[in-house]
């Protein structure tokens, strides 16, 4: 009787994909980029998604790989900031030891902050904003041009 082959956690399947085996190209290694299985699986997901959507829009190009990480690396720095400030709230309560320490803003809320204006920014720079999308141009593909005399003739140079 066969065995069944159990996949390693690495290679469990994530959106119809197998995490680990096959990468979108130019798709970051999410797994060396990331600790969290979870967080790991919604960075591919946001990948596909923006990617995706400026491949339709003839606006994506190699060269967009790294911002396009930036941003969601920022997304999800917003998210795990997000679930700090749902759970311990917006201000942190002051060291009852210390008569002299004060309430202060959370440290995770300023984080959110600073999460939200990086993605503001790199959403504006990639086009993927409503306001910004017509002034970002079309990526320029090459074409090769050929004649119908190429055919009998040869491509010349």
């Amino acid at each position: 009787m066969a065995e069944k082959v159990k996949r390693p956690a690495s290679k469990r399947r994530a959106g119809g994909r197998v995490l680990g085996l096959a990468r979108e190209p130019g798709e970051p290694d999410w797994e060396r980029l990331l600790p969290d299985r979870d967080e790991q699986i919604a960075a591919s997901a946001h990948w596909l998604r923006i990617v995706g959507e400026m491949r339709e829009r003839e606006t994506f190009s190699e060269s967009n790989t790294h911002s396009v990480q930036r941003l969601i690396l920022a997304y999800l720095v917003y998210d795990r900031c997000s679930r700090s400030v749902a759970v311990d709230g917006l201000v942190t309560e002051p060291n009852k030891d210390n008569p002299k320490a004060i309430a202060r803003l959370s440290i995770y809320y300023q984080a959110m902050r600073e999460a939200e204006k990086t993605t503001e920014r790199l959403e504006q720079q990639l086009g993927l904003t409503p306001g910004r999308r017509a002034k970002v141009g079309k990526v320029v593909k090459k074409r090769e041009r050929s004649a119908g005399a190429d055919a009998f003739l040869g491509q010349q140079g």
